[in-house]
């Protein structure tokens, strides 16, 4: 069975050299969304990390549905961080976002991300 890359135009487009997702069989891999606008292609640039996380998980999402698939179809996600302070926010959102859903999930603190965004989140989905 092939590969199938998803790409839609209701999440950002790919800032280097990777495909917005993968489904593999009924399994589909969301590359790390970024806190960007997919209408306008500019990065969030407030001070509000739980609006950063808001839209990183939107991007998500649209990438799922783009695919057949939801957030109640996440298994795991990452979370990269530049401020680990700022965990209790992060979740507040992703909690609000992902509701009774809970997938496994790590997060961890980096030194930099792409576009010198604060967040990026990445999910693998089984359907």
């Amino acid at each position: 069975m092939a590969n199938k890359v998803v790409q839609t135009s209701n999440a950002p487009a790919a800032v280097g050299p990777y495909s917005q997702g993968i489904k593999a069989g009924n399994t589909i891999y969301v590359s790390g969304q970024l806190p960007i606008n997919p209408a306008t292609g500019e990065l969030y640039t407030g001070d509000d990390i739980k609006e950063e996380t808001r839209l990183s998980l939107m991007n998500v999402k649209a990438i799922l549905e783009e695919a057949g698939a939801s957030l109640k179809d996440v298994v795991k996600c990452t979370v990269f961080i530049k401020d680990m302070n700022q965990f209790g926010l992060i979740n507040e959102m992703y909690s609000e976002v992902f509701g009774d859903t809970k997938p496994a999930r790590v997060c961890v603190e980096v030194a930099r991300l792409p576009k010198d965004a604060n967040v990026e989140i990445d999910a693998i989905a089984v359907v």
